[in-house]
């Protein structure tokens, strides 16, 4: 079994700098910074690339501002990109592989990001073993593939998609073969 340390997750508090770097990565990216007034963070709509170009400048930016304030850089934000890249971080020390764009994108086709999420109808469900979580894992499989030094429990942002991404490399070499249910 393979081990690791806990790292704590801490809620971010750089949101005028995050959405200061964000509205400034979104500028750079549509070339648009002197043709357009500001938006107001709710009336921007980013398209998939400049979405992923301002989470990366906007995580940079948490980054720089939690190592100014004396803080850890693998402090994480508690939303769904801080525990990917939290779980990201743990799988690297353990070899799990698994690319952001690959758990990202079964992650919202199985829970939509809801890591509450509780499937109650498939054959695991009926059952008595429904799957659950941001990957929807069953706890057997959460059990086996769990990585020591993550949460215990099977609905831990950060211990689901670890433990998913663990099962998916045994399985399928990694979470970014796999399209469908697995």
């Amino acid at each position: 079994m393979r081990t690791t340390t806990l790292i704590p997750r801490r809620i971010a508090t750089t949101g005028i700098t995050v959405l200061g770097a964000a509205g400034i990565a979104t500028a750079a990216l549509t070339g648009t910074a002197h043709a357009q007034a500001p938006a107001k963070p709710a009336d921007k709509v980013l398209s998939a690339d400049s979405a992923t170009a301002a989470e990366h400048v906007a995580t940079q930016a948490a980054h720089a501002k939690a190592a100014k304030d004396g803080k850890k850089a693998e402090d994480y934000p508690d939303n769904l990109d801080g525990w990917i890249r939290e779980a990201m971080s743990i799988m690297k020390k353990h070899g799990i592989p698994g690319s952001y764009d690959g758990i990202k994108r079964n992650i919202i086709r199985e829970s939509g990001g809801d890591p509450g999420a509780v499937n109650d109808w498939d054959i695991n469900a009926q059952k008595g073993i429904p799957s659950k979580g941001l990957l929807q894992v069953i706890q057997p499989t959460f059990d086996q593939y769990h990585v020591k030094g993550t949460a215990d429990k099977l609905t831990d942002p950060v211990a689901n998609i670890v433990a998913a991404c663990n099962y998916a490399a045994d399985r399928y070499g990694t979470m970014d073969n796999v399209d469908s249910a697995y």
